[in-house]
């Protein structure tokens, strides 16, 4: 993945291993971590929740803004359809 500006980027891949339709996503990254996605409903709509093990390269918040972009485009791509 890269930003649209080329400032930075950084390879992304791992393996699905759960998927519940509406409800959960657990994949596990190839470096070891785990990412949990939790979809639920609120007043507004869907909530979807992501939790994520961190790693030691970039400051937590870094990669909390990283994941809250990836969160963030995901949605624009779902309202937009």
């Amino acid at each position: 993945m890269e930003a649209k500006d080329g400032s930075m980027g950084f390879d992304y891949s791992g393996t699905y291993e759960e998927v519940v339709l509406n409800k959960r996503i657990i994949k596990h990254l190839d470096d070891g971590r785990r990412v949990e996605i939790l979809f639920g409903t609120s007043e507004d709509g869907t909530e979807v929740t992501e939790t994520f093990e961190v790693e030691d390269m970039n400051s937590v918040d870094l990669q909390r803004q990283g994941w809250q972009a990836i969160l963030n485009n995901f949605k624009k791509h779902t309202e937009s359809q």
